[in-house]
């Protein structure tokens, strides 16, 4: 949770720079292909997030790596992380500022887990009722979970809605403890 938090903070502060700056585009596809990156390779953040390396090569790095491939709002930001010692945070960071971003530009994504796969009408009917409920065009993300046993669990920015079967069961099955037998 605090790492959510932390993520919150230094992505909203990002994003109000570079949106004053008219530079939330570029940071935006910057961040996109710095996360991509991440995600298959992790020693540039280990090394990063490493206290056994002097704070000046670590700051050092990020200027030699990013200086010409990223704008400088972005490095100095990714700097700014390194010097705070929040630069493990960096994925949520920037999947925060990913989020902020569509949000400004009216998109929203949902996270939509089932026990099988929705067909086409009925991600349609949920896109159509969510993007009514926000106000933003809902983009969806399927996963299934067999787990779950039916219904449906909805993840959209914090709130999660969970319908499940799952859920209702265990929600029994609590209720059911409580009571008392004499």
């Amino acid at each position: 949770m605090i790492s959510r938090d932390v993520a919150r903070i230094y992505a909203r502060a990002l994003f109000l720079s570079a949106k004053d700056k008219n530079n939330m585009d570029a940071a935006f596809d910057q961040l996109e292909d710095l996360r991509q990156f991440l995600s298959k390779d992790r020693s540039l953040l280990e090394f990063l997030c490493s206290p056994n390396i002097e704070m000046t090569n670590r700051r050092d790095t990020v200027r030699n790596v990013f200086a010409d491939r990223f704008d400088k709002l972005v490095v100095e930001f990714l700097v700014f992380l390194v010097e705070k010692g929040r630069i493990a945070h960096l994925e949520e960071v920037i999947d925060e500022f990913i989020r902020l971003v569509e949000a400004e530009r009216g998109v929203a994504r949902a996270t939509i887990v089932t026990a099988v796969p929705l067909i086409a009408n009925e991600k349609a009917d949920l896109a159509d009722r969510l993007t009514t409920k926000t106000g933003l065009k809902v983009e969806l993300e399927e996963r299934i979970d067999e787990s779950i046993m039916g219904g449906i669990i909805i993840i959209l920015h914090d709130e999660i809605i969970d319908g499940s079967v799952r859920y209702g069961l265990d929600l029994l099955r609590e209720k059911l403890a409580k009571v008392r037998v004499y």
